[in-house]
């Protein structure tokens, strides 16, 4: 089996998909973990992004149809997470209009992140490193931060995080090991990018948010496929069992390799 293969099927990939009936088995996937938590709903960070809006549409469907099968209360919470100002903070409020998401809040994590670099720093001073921490450095704290905020209303609510990470970022490890990679339900996880959006337009997504080019949001002017060099395209034609330029494979290939360990359960001896 050629390494595509094996990374196909180790992701679970389908090479098509029936929108409707993958939209319906991930609703039902839903609602199943809520239930056998015990929980009272779902918890998704809104960034203003097509993963996000797709997961959210999906998860108030899921809460709107428990409440209606069960007759008790069940919801899902929309949480915006700017750091300081944020240019498009208003495709997360579009994403919630769109799903009528009635529970929501707003909460900025600037000043918890700049508290986090100035400790992180001043420890590294301890130690004889007389630095700022890196751009990556300071996008990763983000994004633990984000999720650190998350848990804690999520504990108070009785709520399960949402993740929105798929396939596609799978393949190239593009998600923060810790960060938003640490969630308790991902149902998005063996979709590629080409197929969330195909689900993204089924289910009504704001086309301002189907025209953005994806972000992880960690630093202004930052984009996926300009900090991968990867395209989503190649990226998911690869996942569908395409062929595709060598060079590129290669390049995927090695990005996978390269980021197995966050993959990977947490090794122990």
């Amino acid at each position: 089996m050629s390494l595509q293969n094996e990374i196909i099927a180790k992701l679970n990939v389908k090479p098509q998909i029936d929108v409707e009936v993958e939209i319906r088995s991930r609703i039902d996937f839903l609602k199943g973990y809520v239930l056998n938590a015990h929980a009272t709903g779902l918890l998704i960070a809104i960034s203003g992004g097509i993963d996000s809006a797709v997961a959210a549409g999906l998860c108030q469907t899921a809460t709107n149809e428990l409440a209606e099968e069960t007759g008790k209360d069940y919801m899902t919470v929309g949480v915006f997470q700017p750091s300081g100002v944020q240019g498009d903070i208003e495709d997360s409020y579009a994403v919630a209009r769109a799903f009528n998401i009635k529970h929501q809040m707003e909460t900025n994590i600037e000043e918890a992140v700049d508290e986090i670099t100035l400790e992180a720093e001043y420890g590294l001073k301890n130690i004889g490193v007389h630095r700022h921490l890196s751009r990556g450095g300071k996008g990763n704290i983000k994004a633990r931060t984000r999720m650190v905020v998350q848990y804690a209303i999520a504990f108070e609510l009785n709520l399960l995080v949402v993740g929105t990470d798929h396939a596609s970022e799978a393949l190239t490890g593009f998600f923060t090991k810790h960060g938003d990679g640490a969630v308790d339900i991902t149902p998005l996880s063996s979709l590629n990018k080409r197929q969330v959006r195909l689900i993204a337009v089924k289910l009504g997504v704001p086309q301002s948010i189907l025209d953005k080019a994806p972000t992880a949001g960690l630093w202004d002017g930052q984009t996926d496929e300009s900090e991968l060099g990867i395209k989503y395209d190649d990226n998911s034609d690869y996942l569908e069992g395409k062929e595709i330029d060598p060079i590129i494979l290669e390049k995927i290939e090695k990005q996978y390799l390269k980021t197995e360990h966050k993959r990977a359960t947490i090794p122990g001896i």
